[in-house]
């Protein structure tokens, strides 16, 4: 009885796993996977839609029902004066079914980024708006301030906004370092399974590639920030881990990781590039510069990175990664020349 209870368990989580890929031939899939008859795979999918856990769109083809919460939160009423009151009292009870392990993804990343809100956006009014269904809950924070890309740009008197985008791949990034580390975007993005923020016509997310990702966006502000943030309510992820690829023995945030093809539409050729990618690369002992899908790179660029900036900071150790022949070729012959 108890394999029947966990055969079934694992069937049902991969129908909605399935629902939540828009499987167009779910029944067929299911029995297949599993090799039991489509009859079984229909009881189970009636079950949830009775359970109002998915819903049919069209004969053979489901979708997960969600569950849509919206709060307005304002500074003059006090409720930006702390992050905890908001995530214990909003997104809390909706993760009480969940692993403890997922509530403190979720207590780290929402606080981190409704602090941001308070204390850097200088806006008055907050909208939390949270979307969860069986599989997952994503969180939308919109506020009317000062747009994060646009206080990064002046703050650092960078000529636009792509690279004020760009220092938040790197991390330790912060307007306020007396009060803040610069820590939050940069991890909250890497605990979370979707991480996007939202400002001035511009978009940050891990993978800008999948923007898709993107489109249900419930606000496209003209005005300050939306930062959206989604995670598995089955996430087997730990906050611990995540900090320990990026920290040192003593726990410090010493490491890096700098996606080429975020920050830039082409390959890399100009030593100005290389300039965007290296700035305040020092303050890390490590940087690991990803090369995934850039097919080649100027030769500027990579004497001004590996051979200029490199000998100029000789403690920061810089490893390419994921380099395809020609980019490879390009970093050896720098090396060897210079």
């Amino acid at each position: 009885m108890k394999f029947q209870k966990e055969k079934k368990a694992a069937i049902v989580q991969y129908i909605l796993e399935k629902v939540s890929q828009g499987e167009s031939s779910l029944t067929k899939t299911v029995s297949d996977t599993f090799d039991i008859n489509q009859n079984t795979v229909h009881a189970y999918v009636n079950e949830l839609v009775e359970g109002n856990v998915i819903r049919r769109v069209k004969r053979g083809q489901y979708e997960l029902v969600s569950r849509e919460y919206e709060y307005h939160l304002r500074r003059s009423k006090g409720d930006l004066d702390t992050d905890t009151a908001a995530y214990r009292q909003y997104l809390l009870p909706l993760l009480a079914d969940y692993a403890q392990s997922v509530r403190d993804i979720w207590s780290y990343a929402f606080s981190e980024m409704f602090n941001n809100a308070m204390d850097h956006s200088q806006a008055e009014n907050v909208m939390i708006r949270i979307s969860q269904n069986y599989m997952s809950t994503t969180v939308y924070l919109l506020d009317d301030g000062v747009g994060i890309f646009e206080k990064i740009k002046a703050y650092f008197g960078f000529e636009d906004l792509d690279e004020a985008i760009s220092e938040l791949f790197k991390g330790k990034l912060t307007t306020d370092a007396k009060n803040h580390s610069g820590e939050g975007i940069f991890f909250s993005s890497k605990v979370m399974d979707l991480f996007a923020i939202v400002s001035s016509g511009k978009v940050f997310t891990c993978n800008k590639y999948d923007a898709a990702s993107l489109t249900d966006a419930p606000w496209n502000p003209a005005k300050g920030t939306c930062v959206i943030m989604s995670l598995s309510n089955y996430s087997h992820k730990q906050v611990k881990e995540v900090f320990d690829q990026y920290a040192d023995t003593d726990c410090g945030f010493t490491r890096t990781k700098v996606p080429i093809k975020n920050m830039f539409d082409s390959a890399p050729v100009s030593r100005s590039q290389a300039k965007r990618v290296s700035f305040r690369l020092e303050k890390f002992k490590e940087a690991e510069i990803d090369f995934s899908e850039i097919e080649w790179m100027g030769q500027g660029f990579a004497h001004q990175l590996f051979v200029v900036f490199q000998n100029e900071h000789p403690q920061l150790r810089l490893v390419p990664t994921n380099m395809t022949q020609s980019v490879e070729k390009m970093y050896k012959h720098v090396l060897y020349e210079s």
